[in-house]
């Protein structure tokens, strides 16, 4: 669903990321950690087609984010690590207006809004403007938009952050859900329990490049997630 090959993104003489080669495939999801600065950010935003990138390649599904973008973003959907909302419109409206932009029928986007956001308890607020939302109702409304056109691969920066414990547990299961469908999952989080407990697969970055990376149960062996990034931290400091 997703392949990343030897990514290489430079900002001036920096290299954010160095090399990075990644694959995920249909139903998984994919927990991506790292120290801050790392490169998570850098390398989700080139796999959206945000950024341009000096070497490397990135499909989405067979496709290229550098050759065919549009058809990459048809079937992807992006959460930031910072809302970028239209904060004069209620949320409703923001909703119409990222369902009208993936072409999603009247009946069906009105079946899903009503879905996600019962499960998210954001009902009541779609009608208030976004300026008047708290950081935790944007994530939310960030996450109904995302699901909305039913995309293949979701990809997401520090999802859980500003979400309550019941909203944190909606997501999961969200995102479990969306995977059973054949679906895939990217994210970036700082909280190791959750990338364990929830992924398939989770790759480590320390200064944009690989150090490790495969199947949960390999890369933590009989140890926690916790331990064994903390350990990489410590070898490649």
């Amino acid at each position: 669903m997703l392949r990343i090959e030897n990514l290489t993104k430079k900002y001036g003489n920096k290299k954010a990321v160095d090399g990075l080669t990644l694959s995920i495939a249909p139903g998984e999801i994919f927990g991506f950690i790292g120290h801050n600065g790392a490169g998570k950010t850098t390398t989700i935003k080139c796999c959206c087609g945000i950024l341009q990138f000096e070497e490397g390649e990135i499909t989405i599904d067979g496709y290229s984010i550098k050759k065919d973008p549009l058809e990459c973003k048809k079937m992807l959907a992006y959460i930031p690590d910072n809302q970028e909302l239209y904060e004069y419109l209620s949320g409703i409206k923001y909703l119409n207006f990222v369902a009208d932009i993936f072409g999603v029928p009247q009946t069906e986007r009105t079946r899903l809004i009503r879905k996600y956001a019962d499960e998210l308890e954001l009902t009541g607020d779609l009608a208030q403007p976004i300026s008047a939302y708290s950081h935790g109702m944007k994530q939310k409304l960030s996450i109904i938009a995302a699901w909305i056109h039913d995309p293949k691969l979701i990809i997401m920066d520090e999802p859980f952050v500003g979400l309550d414990p019941k909203a944190s547990h909606t997501l999961k299961e969200m995102m479990r859900v969306h995977c059973r469908k054949g679906g895939s999952i990217f994210f970036s989080t700082h909280v190791l329990e959750v990338v364990e407990k929830l992924c398939d697969k989770v790759a480590i970055i320390r200064n944009g490049r690989l150090v490790a990376s495969g199947r949960m149960e390999a890369v933590k062996g009989d140890a926690s997630l916790e331990k064994v990034f903390l350990e990489l931290e410590e070898n490649h400091a």
